[in-house]
């Protein structure tokens, strides 16, 4: 939770524009951790949560204002595969909030003296499935199914105390609409983030149709895009600002793209830190990367948004 010294996310957003984190798996890799199965990051909270202290410990002092926790691919599901049962699978998703929360502490500890919160990543279902399938979406699952798939997951990630949950990766609006349904009640806000194509979700639904859903949503404190192409970032932040009015929260790839068949990233890093005043301007108010996105890039983020990174 914020300290009574610290403001909510929403005050600060209103305030301001604030630095979000980088990937975290290519923190874990860099680091020489083997992420080849089908829990990724999510399994070194069992096995090695140092490490994940240790990658979020980058991202602060590299200058991101909000760390985003392990748990996108951290499900009851996911972990019974590996023979992890249901309370220890909870544990394990709290503590994906309280190694976050560690390494803020340790932050602060080593000199960082900005506020600093934290994010419990809820990620789309089919990054449980582990096969590609949140850059397509339509599961074959109703939205019913969907919100009872996603709920328990969230109470856990909700009880454990971060400052928002961020509802990320998601595909169509299918599953955005059964992520709405699951966070009401929980006392946490929450932002929605769809990874898209162009103008359109992963599944081929408009934008504008897309971001409409959480205009209304009073548990939604931001809107926006992530896991997509950098040059998809524009026309999302204009068209999620307009039909909202809400903070934009965008953090894109490096532009390279991922081969599922091969689990690897091909092609070239396209992202460039120059990008983020515009998107600033558009009304970004969240602003970071997602996978192959590093520390250093999150520092030419906070620096090219200034020191107090106010609103343009």
């Amino acid at each position: 939770m914020t300290s009574n010294t610290t403001p909510t996310l929403a005050e600060a957003l209103a305030a301001g524009t604030l630095v979000l984190d980088g990937g975290m798996s290519n923190q874990l890799e860099s680091a020489g951790h083997d992420l080849s199965d089908e829990l990724w990051s999510a399994r070194l909270l069992a096995e090695r949560p140092r490490a994940i202290t240790e990658a979020h410990l980058a991202y602060y002092e590299a200058g991101a204002d909000v760390a985003i926790t392990s748990s996108y691919q951290a499900t009851f599901e996911g972990f019974a595969k590996r023979g992890i049962d249901r309370d220890r699978a909870a544990a394990l998703l709290s503590l994906s909030v309280g190694l976050a929360r560690e390494a803020a502490a340790q932050a602060r500890e080593k000199g960082v003296t900005r506020p600093l919160w934290v994010a419990a990543s809820v990620g789309p279902y089919g990054a449980m499935l582990a096969d590609g399938s949140e850059y397509r979406g339509r599961y074959g699952l109703t939205v019913a199914e969907l919100e009872a798939f996603h709920r328990p997951r969230l109470e856990v990630l909700a009880a454990a105390g971060p400052d928002v949950l961020a509802l990320e990766t998601i595909p169509d609006t299918d599953e955005a609409t059964a992520l709405l349904r699951a966070v009401r009640g929980l006392g946490v806000p929450a932002w929605l983030s769809y990874t898209v194509s162009g103008d359109r979700t992963r599944a081929g639904q408009p934008l504008q149709e897309a971001f409409a859903l959480a205009a209304e949503a009073d548990e939604v404190i931001a809107v926006g895009v992530n896991c997509c192409a950098p040059e998809d970032v524009d026309g999302a932040v204009a068209t999620a600002a307009r039909v909202t009015g809400k903070p934009v929260v965008v953090y894109p790839n490096s532009g390279e793209s991922w081969d599922a068949g091969a689990r690897a990233w091909d092609g070239r890093s396209t992202f460039t830190t120059s990008e983020v005043t515009g998107w600033r301007e558009a009304g970004a108010r969240l602003i970071g990367g997602c996978c192959r996105v590093g520390p250093e890039a999150i520092g030419g983020i906070a620096g090219a948004l200034g020191p107090r990174r106010e609103p343009a």
